[in-house]
């Protein structure tokens, strides 16, 4: 299982649009998001980062994702590109295999 983290915040392109237009394109995404759940992909949890979090990341919203394999969240990573998003947000990501504390710490120590 691939694990998958994104950290987002608004580029001015994003602030410029109306209400209007910024409901318009997230619901427009609705439709791949739901052939994304139908295909195996997990929304683990959306949000937004909390100001009171201690070395916050300069980001404001969050969302973490659970894929099946490799090949579909790189499917994912085309979509997302290919909507546009990056158009209005500066976003930075995070994927790997779930694995366990002891494995990761184990790999802190070999580097």
């Amino acid at each position: 299982m691939i694990t998958y983290i994104e950290l987002w915040k608004a580029k001015q392109a994003w602030i410029d649009l109306s209400k209007e237009e910024r409901g318009k394109y997230l619901t427009a995404l609705g439709p791949a998001i739901q052939q994304l759940m139908e295909s195996g992909v997990q929304i683990v949890s959306w949000g937004s980062n909390d100001t009171a979090t201690f070395s916050k990341a300069d980001y404001d919203y969050f969302a973490v994702w659970t894929f099946p394999d490799t090949a579909t969240a790189q499917h994912f990573e085309t979509m997302v590109e290919g909507a546009g998003w990056y158009n209005y947000f500066d976003q930075v990501n995070a994927m790997g295999t779930s694995t366990s504390p002891q494995e990761v710490m184990g790999k802190m120590i070999e580097m």
